[in-house]
């Protein structure tokens, strides 16, 4: 499930209040800068810190260049 664009435009890190890259397919939204990704459960980002995962140097090094090979763009303009 997708989530609205609308959401999107608004949603940022609880941490660092900044934008997010969101991979659909992968229900995450991350953090590249603080190589954290919060779970999408039934269509509700999970924005709590506690919760949150921090990735591995590889795992966001494979995000970031996802995004950038397919146009990810973060969920705001910081």
């Amino acid at each position: 499930m997708a989530l609205d664009e609308r959401l999107l435009e608004i949603l940022a890190c609880p941490e660092d209040k900044g934008p997010l890259l969101y991979f659909e397919d992968e229900a995450i939204l991350f953090n590249p800068r603080l190589k954290r990704t919060y779970r999408i459960e039934d269509g509700i980002p999970v924005m709590l810190i506690e919760e949150s995962e921090t990735v591995s140097d590889e795992e966001a090094a494979r995000l970031e260049a996802r995004a950038a090979a397919e146009g990810i763009t973060p969920t705001f303009e910081a």
